[in-house]
């Protein structure tokens, strides 16, 4: 193994680890934040909770992604992270916003309202990332 990769390994592993307690932390949030329960709906076989689900989660990724590539300090990831956290919960209220029967629509498994949810979850990630590039 080349020396390199040892003496950059503790920082690969820390970094590594803040991400995914970060986004452990916003999946609880999430899943806190909505009304309806995506991972026993995920559970039971609910494809329009496993979209929504996963579209906020990829939204959360990329962000936190961009941010470990530019960051120079495991605060500075903690920090955007909380950030890209917040935005993504903004999302999903606004999304609920525009489709307010939304609560109903992902329990029933009604995937086009789904889809829907994950595609601003997704395009608010790309451009909350986007923005995260300093």
């Amino acid at each position: 193994m080349p020396p390199h990769l040892l003496t950059t390994l503790p920082a690969f592993l820390a970094y590594f680890a803040v991400a995914l307690l970060l986004l452990a932390l916003f999946l609880l949030v999430y899943v806190n934040v909505t009304p309806y329960h995506e991972l026993a709906l995920i559970r039971a076989g609910n494809s329009a909770a496993a979209i929504s689900l996963s579209g906020a989660l990829i939204g959360f990724a990329m962000p936190v992604a961009n941010v470990i590539a530019h960051s120079d300090t495991l605060v500075d990831l903690a920090a955007w992270g909380v950030i890209a956290g917040v935005i993504q919960i903004l999302a999903y209220l606004a999304a609920r916003f525009a489709l307010p029967q939304l609560n109903q629509d992902i329990p029933a498994g009604k995937v086009a309202p789904a889809t829907f949810l994950a595609v601003v979850s997704l395009s608010v990630g790309l451009l909350n990332a986007a923005c995260m590039t300093y």
